[in-house]
């Protein structure tokens, strides 16, 4: 029986594509391969967002050239945002590639792949290479069945694909395409199935996922968007216990989403919600189309419609001309809003965006002293709270094993803070009652807090 090993790099949009592919190889007879060496068929999924995924990747996939001499049969593909930005330069730069595909078509991967299999295995295989970086309407339909571990609880589910805002630092609307999103009723029923297999918690996902169907599908006779409508329709799902989205943008909360925060239950307190910049001339220069005055608000809006509410961000220091009281800022926009987590990006120029054409580029030296900086201020904000955590009682939902400790279960609040607890399968897939009794930063240590429970 062939194996596949399938590395992913980037965004959880990524990891859903990803999912996607294994599914429809699983469905043809393939099994995961535990590791590159072992495999039949290896498949890089790529991230195009930063220079260094890219790095990494192309650099991955030339080392990954050495198995052919031990496996000649061996396929080796590069998929998604890479492939689609620069599909005919990794032919040309790593001839060992055999295949290319970009992000509208990986519901062709399985096929793609039985053909250069079956070349190889012919011994006709030698000219034989597949690129495919072409779009394909419908494509966002696509990506729609999983590969569900045994009692996983949690899932991805891809609502739309593309963006169309097209920040100046940002090479998405070349590598996904414009806005597509996939009819209500399908997601629904996706989700249905999910949840029909013990899923209880769902994450929408999609590039500006809030601003979903905005194109596409009307407001409801109660004016409410397209978004909004969905939500409600996914948190009505009998066994959803759970729904959270990501990535939002700030331009795409209006009145409706945030009462839904109020309204459903189901929706969790929870939002990620890029700032990029706290200087409101950047943020004209990023075309992210708000001030950092109607952020601002916009916090205040959200916590106000429920008291619990989480609030993430990411944020790039060192854009173009960024100077350091543009930057200084920034770390007061940081203080203000007190975000309980922040993904900080030293800036990366992206060929093909406007801000890579700019001459005034700061050095590495100055993005990673500021980069450096807001960690430590977020550090500094979150330390109270963290103290504060000690000896209180929260729910988690047990995903089962962590990452890093397979003597251990993580799980997360419905803020989406991390705790660990030690594994017991009685646990496994549920929402446990639980208290905090240690944290080293943003990992929370716990034990059960039912009476009797261990």
């Amino acid at each position: 029986m062939p194996s596949v090993f399938i590395k992913t790099y980037g965004c959880q949009m990524n990891v859903r594509d990803s999912e996607q592919v294994q599914r429809q190889l699983a469905g043809r007879g393939y099994t995961l391969a535990p590791s590159e060496a072992e495999a039949d068929v290896i498949l890089l999924n790529t991230c195009s967002v930063r220079d260094m995924a890219e790095q990494k990747a192309l650099g991955r996939a030339a080392h990954l050239s050495a198995l052919k001499e031990k496996k000649p049969n061996l396929v080796l593909g590069v998929m998604g945002c890479m492939a689609q930005r620069i599909g005919d330069d990794i032919l040309d730069r790593l001839p060992d590639v055999d295949l290319v595909v970009g992000t509208q078509k990986f519901h062709q991967v399985a096929d793609y792949v039985e053909q250069l299999r079956t070349d190889k295995l012919d011994g006709t295989a030698d000219a034989l290479r597949i690129l495919d970086t072409e779009a394909e309407a419908g494509s966002q339909n696509t990506i729609r069945e999983h590969a569900l571990a045994p009692k996983q609880v949690s899932a991805f589910v891809s609502i739309m694909q593309g963006c169309n805002m097209h920040c100046t630092y940002c090479i998405v609307p070349t590598t996904r395409g414009a806005e597509r999103g996939r009819p209500i009723a399908e997601i629904v029923a996706e989700v249905r199935r999910l949840a029909e297999q013990g899923v209880k918690e769902v994450t929408l996902l999609g590039q500006i996922v809030n601003l979903y169907g905005r194109h596409e599908f009307p407001k409801d006779d109660r004016g409410r968007s397209p978004f909004v409508q969905l939500l409600e329709a996914v948190c009505a799902v009998d066994g959803i216990e759970r729904v959270r989205f990501t990535s939002p943008h700030p331009i795409g909360f209006r009145e409706d989403l945030i009462e839904a925060f109020a309204t459903l239950p189901e929706l969790c307190e929870h939002v990620h919600l890029p700032l990029q910049s706290g200087s409101n001339r950047i943020l004209k220069a990023m075309h992210r189309g708000y001030t950092v005055e109607k952020f601002y608000t916009l916090a205040e809006k959200l916590r106000a419609a429920h008291a619990d509410m989480a609030i993430t961000t990411d944020i790039i220091v060192g854009y173009p001309s960024e100077t350091e009281e543009e930057f200084q800022e920034t770390a007061a926009a940081v203080r203000e809003v007190a975000f309980d987590n922040a993904f900080i990006f030293r800036y990366s120029p992206r060929s093909g965006t406007p801000a890579a054409e700019k001459e005034d580029q700061l050095s590495d030296d100055e993005k990673m002293a500021r980069n450096q900086e807001l960690l430590r201020l977020i550090d500094e904000i979150n330390a109270p709270r963290i103290e504060a955590m000690l000896g209180s009682e929260t729910e988690i939902l047990v995903e089962g094993e962590s990452k890093n400790n397979p003597a251990r279960f993580q799980g997360r609040t419905r803020g989406n803070k991390l705790v660990l607890i030690e594994a017991n399968e009685r646990f496994r897939g549920e929402i446990l009652p639980v208290r905090i009794n240690h944290s080293t930063g943003f990992t929370h240590y716990a034990e059960p807090a039912l009476v009797g429970v261990s």
